[in-house]
Parts: structure tokens; sequence; C-alpha cells
């Protein structure tokens, strides 16, 4: 009793969330112009008389005098001003109002939509980021705004409400006050001109504001308040332990069992439930025992649940190691309940009122606080439950029985032995032993079976006279017949905890199933995969057959994947899965739609998409149970998850790649169409003097042309030689033909290809005569150092020195290219070798292609090689390339 007096994990986390939010009080209006906002000016004012940090975020009068006048005195926060349409539109300023920190802020029509460019489209959501802030929040909403509503408004007042809030945004409200106007005194206002203008009474009073419509629209609001009301109570109950039931409001529970009366007690309630216009519940109770009835009662518990949840009720399960009324009465009570409902016990003999609980009963005996109904089933169906409930079924196998007559036999032998050696008063333990053992191997019915045969045998085979049934001793009769009672009850216990154990196991087995698919379908990367272990595990876990339908292409479903293979649907299996997909809801056998098809068809959903279908097939079973639904339930649910996942990952990955082409695209057009169009443009001028001004420009001008020709064809040529390079390492197409080469040709070579763009510079070379010779490729290790070069003549300022080093270091070369231009920031050192990667010059010119330094290391990584870059002067200042490629070894040959 004291565990279920504590608070509920649930609640108190609920509460914690709280902490440091605002609260959110909105006033609820049964339709426009009952006074809403007239209300929550009034609410503020008082607040701001107590003293109260207040100001109005927005507050809209309509031109309402008397509302206005209530507006006087609060502060205003400045409506911020956005431009749209070629307007200038005011809007809430949610920053301003959070700059401020007010205790209250007060935000008129929680439906509104923002303005486009405003940081949220709708006005909730300012209001849930300013509860976030800590701010205390006052907001008005009329009952038509609600999502949940909205079709029920439409087909009351025949006008679809365009804006809506979320019904979680009533859910976070911590006080609703629902403000109302009878019918008569809100027509009354209207056509005083106090809610519309007056050109616009005369159609509203015709259509949404009709008495009728009014009517309505306040029940709705009293019903919405109500409930949320009741919520909030529930909530309070929970996370303050108190057991109740308050009956605020009437809630009906029913509770249901594999009786033929169970469908009479579930159709009674929702009469009940209709009535009073409240919620109800269904609930039945699983019990260890629950795992050893016949499929045919399952299937009718089943059943019952269906029917239940096809009348609307809310379906539930109540598990129950032992006292079965107490599991009642207490999630009666956690539930808010009210009225009970009960089927009227079934005839049984006397004995069970020794071995099974009186349920029933014990709810009418304990139920002090609820009321309770008791439902007769028809009189033919009652008659045949109770000869059915009187019926006692034993356990069938007999190898139980012959194995509790082995127990026995050896208890009575071990007893006798025990006897002759050690004469003792307490041989009937060994008996007890024995039974126990039974009823914990075989259960109830065998053990006793083996407290009978214990008694007789210690009658027969240990009491005077021996080998008789007859009791010499009186005093021993009593000792025997109490040794049978306790027999008969231990094995009853035993028997008990047996199924209690096996319950718990099943639970465990179910539980481990879910965990190993959910383990499973993650460690799986592709469809094809979740696919295969969804269907394998299904069918193992259920002991059915299983399939997966997706759609194709052609948007038709098509089954990808079964257990055992299957690639064909009968024509009614065809028509229950295309209805369960295109209505998104369960379809096929054992359901309320297309019952007669073989296969049960569940739509996998998350996030609110549906990507196909799981089918299930059981045989010639009618029903399913309500635990193998769960179940099943859990499974499809997970199913739909990993789907997704592969989903998601498929669409990121097409993403990624679509991302980097597209990156890969601009920045190839950004770089090529400058750096390409350059050398065009200078080549192009060159050719036209040439050809308009011959004779002006004489032999020198003429050779200045065709060197301006010769040098930016040149330099037009590094490029698209750049481009197929990077497009020759992408594809791998790169080949190295290697041989031994001198590495101070190959920079004599690069110089000379660089003269012009070098001549602004002083060149230093320190390459020793002695350097070894390297196994490579003359003209791609020549693209390299010109790539460098390049670079160099670009960034370093004319006038300053670029230096080329070389040196031996054990069995590697080392050249390094230095020149001293503004050098490189530490962040850009590791990316300076990526393509596309550039680095602006001091004096603005552009640098380049980005591709020279990728080209080059992609080479160097060819030849098996390294390069990096690093700071050439202490000051920070200057660039240095170095490269480290492979010296031939002595009678070293290539491979």
């Amino acid at each position: 009793m004291e565990q279920e007096r504590r608070p509920e994990p649930e609640a108190l986390l609920a509460e914690a969330a709280k902490e440091g939010r605002g609260r959110l009080k909105i006033f609820l209006g049964a339709a426009p112009g009952v006074g809403k906002t007239y209300a929550m000016l009034e609410a503020a004012q008082r607040r701001r008389a107590d003293g109260l940090d207040l100001v109005v975020g927005i507050v809209e009068t309509h031109g309402r005098a008397e509302t206005e006048r209530l507006v006087a005195g609060l502060e205003i926060v400045p409506r911020a001003r956005i431009h749209y349409g070629g307007r200038l539109l005011a809007e809430m300023d949610l920053d301003g109002i959070i700059a401020r920190q007010p205790r209250l802020v007060l935000v008129d029509e929680l439906a509104h939509t923002n303005v486009p460019g405003s940081r949220h489209a709708k006005r909730w959501q300012d209001v849930e980021e300013l509860l976030a802030k800590g701010i205390d929040v006052y907001s008005t909403l009329n009952i038509q705004h609600l999502e949940s509503l909205n079709d029920v408004v439409a087909r009351i007042a025949r006008v679809k409400v365009r804006e809506t809030v979320p019904d979680k945004v009533l859910e976070l409200a911590d006080d609703i006050e629902l403000i109302d106007l009878p019918p008569d005194e809100l027509i009354e206002r209207l056509r005083e001109g106090k809610v519309y203008v007056q050109d616009q009474i005369a159609r509203a009073i015709q259509n949404f504001f009709s008495k009728g419509n009014l009517t309505a629209l306040r029940e709705l609001a009293m019903r919405v308040a109500a409930d949320r009301v009741d919520a909030q109570m529930t909530a309070h109950m929970k996370s303050h332990a108190i057991s109740g039931p308050w009956p605020a409001q009437d809630r009906v529970l029913v509770c249901v069992n594999e009786a033929p009366v169970s469908k009479a007690l579930v159709r009674a309630a929702k009469r009940m439930a209709e009535r009073s216009r409240t919620d109800w519940i269904a609930a039945s109770v699983t019990t260890p025992a629950s795992e050893h009835l016949p499929d045919a009662a399952k299937d009718a518990i089943a059943e019952t649940l269906r029917l239940a949840e096809t009348l609307g009720a809310e379906i539930a399960t109540i598990h129950a190691e032992s006292h079965v009324a107490d599991e009642i009465l207490a999630f009666a009570r956690s539930r808010n309940v009210s009225r009970i409902v009960l089927g009227r016990p079934r005839p049984r003999f006397f004995t069970a009122r020794f071995t099974r609980e009186t349920v029933a009963e014990e709810i009418i005996r304990k139920a002090d606080d609820f009321e309770v109904t008791i439902v007769s089933a028809d009189p033919g169906e009652a008659r045949k439950a109770a000869i059915r409930g009187a019926v006692i079924v034993p356990e069938r196998n007999p190898k139980a029985y012959l194995w509790s007559a082995a127990a026995v036999m050896l208890a009575t032998a071990t007893a006798i032995v025990v006897n002759r050696i050690f004469p003792v008063e307490s041989l009937s333990l060994f008996f007890l032993v024995a039974v126990l053992g039974v009823a914990a191997r075989f259960g109830l019915w065998p053990s006793i079976f083996a407290s009978g045969l214990a008694f007789l045998s210690y009658n027969f085979f240990l009491t005077e006279p021996f080998f008789t049934f007859e009791i010499a001793n009186q005093d021993l009769v009593l000792t025997l017949f109490l040794f049978l009672a306790v027999a008969v009850v231990t094995g009853n216990l035993a028997a008990r905890l047996r199924d209690q154990a096996q319950a718990q196991r099943a639970i465990a087995r179910r539980t481990a199933n879910l965990f190993d698919f959910s383990r499973k379908v993650a460690s799986v990367a592709s469809l094809d995969d979740v696919v295969w272990a969804a269907v394998t595990h299904v069918a193992s876990t259920m002991q059915c057959s299983s399939m997966i339908l997706m759609p194709d292409a052609a948007g038709r479903l098509s089954i990808i994947g079964g257990m055992p293979p299957e690639d064909q649907l009968e024509t009614r299996d065809r028509a229950a899965a295309d209805w369960a997909w295109d209505k998104r809801e369960p379809a096929g056998w054992s359901s309320e739609t297309l019952p007669s098809a073989s296969w049960l068809f569940l739509p996998m959903k998350s996030a609110g998409r549906i990507h196909g279908l799981l089918g299930v097939q059981f045989g010639a079973r009618q029903y399913i149970t309500a635990d193998e639904r769960r179940l099943l339930d859990s499974l499809v649910d997970q199913v739909g998850l990993a789907v997704e996942r592969t989903k998601l990952a498929s669409d990121m990955e097409q993403t990624r790649l679509l991302s980097e082409t597209e990156s890969l695209r601009a920045a190839l057009l950004s770089s090529v169409s400058h750096d390409l169009r350059t050398p065009l443009v200078s080549i192009i001028g060159a050719a036209t003097s040439l050809v308009d001004a011959d004779e002006v420009l004489g032999k020198l001008g003429r050779r200045t042309m065709a060197e301006t020709i010769r040098d930016e064809g040149e330099r037009l040529n590094r490029y698209v030689q750049n481009l197929l390079d990077m497009t020759r390492l992408g594809y791998g197409a790169l080949k190295v033909a290697q041989q031994p080469i001198d590495l101070r040709e190959v920079v004599g070579l690069a110089l000379r290809r660089l003269e012009r763009d070098l001549a602004g510079h002083r060149i230093v070379r320190n390459l020793p005569k002695t350097l070894p010779e390297i196994w490579g490729d003359a003209v791609l290790l020549e693209q390299v150092v010109a790539n460098i070069l390049d670079n160099a003549a670009k960034y370093a300022p004319a006038g300053t020195e670029v230096t080329l080093s070389a040196e031996a270091n054990g069995g590697d070369i080392t050249l390094s290219i230095a020149d001293e231009g503004p050098g490189l920031a530490e962040s850009d050192r590791a990316q300076v070798f990526d393509m596309f990667f550039r680095v602006r010059a001091g004096d603005g010119r552009s640098g380049g292609t980005g591709l020279g330094l990728a080209i080059a290391k992609g080479i160097i990584d060819a030849h098996g090689g390294s390069i990096r870059a690093e700071v050439a002067q202490k000051d920070g200042s200057g660039t240095r390339i170095v490269m480290t490629l492979p010296a031939i070894r002595q009678s070293a040959e290539p491979e």
C-alpha cells in the first residue's frame, strides 16, 4: 500500500520539465465576440494593480472602445515592422519582449499566422519561445481554431477555419478560463455592432452566428475545457500520490474476459458512456494462468476487445500476479474511473472458492468509492457458461502422472530406508518434497494426484499395521488427513508459482525478441537486409507466415520479401492490401475490413509516413490475441522505423553526392570561367592587333604580339592540362611512367617553362650536383614544380626571392620551394592541397583555379612521396612547399 501511494515517476518528470518555464493561461472563447480579450485585459489590470511587471505584446482591440480603455495604462512593446509584398506590416516584436524580460506578457489571438519573414510561422510558436524563456503568457483562443475540432466546426457552421493551433498547445496551458455568453446575448452584442461592423452583421447572423451554431460551439468549448481540467486533475493526483477517485467527471471501466457476457458488457458500457457523454475504457486482465487458456478463450477475449475498440473505447491491459480485484481497483483509481461494469459471476462448484478468486464479489466488497454495475448475460448463454465453468479440465499429459507416481515411489522408498535406519516422526516431509517437485514441474493436477498417492502410500507402507490401509493408532488419522490437506495446498501454491514463472519467462521472451529484432535491424544498412530480417523475425516470433509489400516504380504494391517465400496474392488478399495502403489502416483477416481475407495487413508507418505493409497469416486460427496484437504492433513499428532509417540514409547519401557534385560544379565554373577567359582575351586581343594593325606595329610590335600569344597560349595550356590531370587523378587513370630522372633537370625545365612569369623575381637554386636520381615520370614531376612556381609567381611580390633547395635525407630526396609572399594562415595549411581551395593574394589578385597544389599532391602521392606546406620565415611570412620523394638505392630496379 505504501508503494501504491508514491507519486508516479512520469507525473514527477512532467512536473520537473515545467521548472524554469513560464506559465500559460488561455482565455478560451466559445465563439468570436464573447469577450476573451476583454476578460484577459481585466485580469491583466488586476495583476498590474498587485504590482506585477507585465507588458502588452500584442492586443487587437478591433476599434472597441471598452477594450481600448482597458489597454490604457499598460506598457506596450512596440510592434516590429516587416516588409512583405511591397508593404510595411506590423507584427509582435518577439525579440523586443525577450529583451524586456517582463514577468507576464499579453499575446492576443493565439491562432494568428505571422507575416512571412517572421522567425516563426505561427503566433503560438512565439508563445512557446516566450514560455521557454521563463515568461508567463496570457493569450486568447476561440474553440473553432483547435485543430482536432476543425472538421467538426466545419460541419456545424459550414465554415472552414483556416487558422488552427495543434491540440498540444492547449495541453501546454497551466490554466484555462472559459469565456462564454448565451447565444441570445451574443447575437444582441452582434446587432449592437460590438463584434463586427454594420455591413457584416446581417451576413454573420445568417451564417456563422445562428443560434444553433452558437449552442453547438458552446457545448464543444465546455467539453474541451472540462477534458483539459480533468487531465490536469488526474496529473495532480498522480504527482501527489492521491489514490482517488475524484468523481469530478464520469469515466466508465468495463472488465472483459472470455465469458460470453463480455460482449454484452461492452455494449452496455458504450450506452452508459453515450448517455453521460464521457470516456470509457475496456480492460482485460492477464494473469499467469492466462498463458494456459485454450485458443478459443484467447480468441473470444481478442474479439471482445476489437468490438470495444470499434465502438470507441480505449483498450487497456491490466497485469496481475494475484489478487485480480485489487489490481482492477488500483487501475480504476489511477485513471479516475467513477463506474466499473462487471459481468454477473458464473456459477461454480463450491471448491472453486478455494482455488480461484471470486473477482466480482471482491470488487463489490472493496469498491466503496465506485459505482459498480453488474450486467447479466443471455439466460441460454449463461447456462452454457455455467456448464463450461463447472467443468474441471485436468492435465491430459499421461507422462505427467507417470512422473508423479515415480516421484511418490521414490519418496516412499527413501522414507522406508530412513525409517529402518533412523526412525523419525517426520517421514511425511519426504512426500511433501515429492509433491512440491511434481507441482513445480507439471502443475496443479499432477500435484493433486501425487498428494493422494502419497497419502495412500504413507498409510500403506509407514503406518501400523503395515501393508494395509487400516490405521491402528487413531491419533494418526488426523495426522494423515492434515498431511493430505497440506500436500494439496502446498502443491497448489507451487503450481501457481510455476505458472507465474512461466508467464514471466513468456514476457521476457517477448522482450528479448523485440530487443533482438531491434538490434538486428539496427545493424543492417540496406533495405533488402531490413526486409529479410523483418519477415524472418516476425515469422519465427509469431509462428506465422509473413510478407512485406511496398510500392514499385509504378506505385503498385508488390511483394518484396516473404517467409516462407511468396510472390502472389489471391484477389481478396490483394483487395485487403490495397485498402490498407490507401486508408493507412489494418485490413484483412481478423480485422473489421475485409475479414474474409486470409492475410492481415498492417501499415508500416513512422513520422506520419507510410512505407509499406506487413502481412501475417496464421493458418486456421480465427483470431489473434490481444498480447499477440500488441507484440505484432510493436514489430510493425520497429520495421517501419528501420525502413525509414534506410531510406533516410539513402536520401542523405544521395543528397550528399548531389551537394558535392553541385559544389564541385560551382567551384569549377567559378575557377575556370575567369582563369580560362583571361588568356583567351589576351590571345584574341594580340591576334586582332596583328590582323588589323599589322603595318602600324612594325617588326618589334609584331614580335611582341606573337610572344604574348605564345605566352598566353602556354598559360592556357597549363590550365587545361591541370583540368585533365585532375580528372585523371579523380578516376584513378593517372599512370606514372617510372624511369631514372635527375631532379635538377626537372627543375630546370620548369624554370624555363615559367621564365616569363618569374621574370620579376630573383631565383635562387640550392641544388647539389651530387643528388641521387629518383624513379619517376619527368613530365609529371615537371608539372608539379611548375604548379608550385606558378603559385610563387602569383603570391610573392615582384623583386622578392624564390628559393629552390634540395638535399638527400637517408633514402629520400627533399625538394623545397620557398617564396617571400604573405604566407599561409595556420587554418589554410591543411586545406591548401584540397581541390578548388584558393587563398586570396595580398594585392587582391585571384589565386588561380585552386587545382595546382591538389594536382601536385596527387602526382607526388602516385610517386610514393609526400608533400606539405609550412611557413618560410620566422615572422610568419613566406610559404615553403616541401616535397619528399624516394631516391634510387644502389642496384635498385623499378618495380
